[in-house]
């Protein structure tokens, strides 16, 4: 089952959400806004790791639902965007079976206007700082949040028995490591 991310951080002035899950995910996520004793018009900032459908599925819809400012990295917004396609991954043998599994189950997501792109080393309105690591994808990034002391990889890393690992489906594995 692919479940709705639960990633985000508050500050005084707002919300911000990394990713939004597959396409429909939207109202969890607000859920969750709530549930932090937060209202959807403060979700200020929506930060896409990457351009894959599972990250972004649900980006057009919050935005419109909390008028949020969409982030992401320059080399993504043209497949956010919807005018290039994805890249696909190259799968390991062990990957190709998990791929085959969930693919099916991830919606396509809608295209959606980036408001914002980014490059390494930028800060963003929740002290968020920007670090490019393609090779998930071309222009993935992760966002480390001091305040909270957490580093957001969206998929260049996993957990694996209790041991980081390389994130799954890349398309450039050196790249990735």
């Amino acid at each position: 089952t692919v479940r709705p991310p639960r990633m985000s951080f508050t500050r005084p002035d707002g919300v911000t959400v990394i990713d939004t899950g597959i396409a429909g995910s939207a109202p969890a996520i607000l859920d969750t806004v709530r549930a932090i004793g937060r209202q959807p018009e403060q979700v200020t900032e929506i930060v896409l790791t990457h351009y894959h459908d599972d990250h972004r599925g649900s980006a057009a819809d919050l935005a419109a639902q909390t008028g949020a400012t969409i982030i992401a990295h320059r080399i993504e917004t043209p497949v956010i965007r919807g005018q290039q396609p994805q890249l696909a991954p190259v799968l390991l043998d062990w990957e190709r079976p998990i791929f085959d599994a969930v693919s099916p189950k991830v919606p396509p997501a809608s295209p959606v206007a980036v408001d914002r792109e980014v490059e390494d080393g930028e800060t963003l309105a929740g002290g968020g700082l920007v670090v490019h690591v393609p090779g998930h994808t071309p222009g993935s990034i992760a966002l480390l949040a001091p305040a909270v002391g957490v580093l957001f990889t969206g998929d260049t890393i996993a957990e694996h028995n209790g041991a980081a690992i390389l994130g799954f489906g890349n398309v450039d594995r050196a790249e990735a490591i």
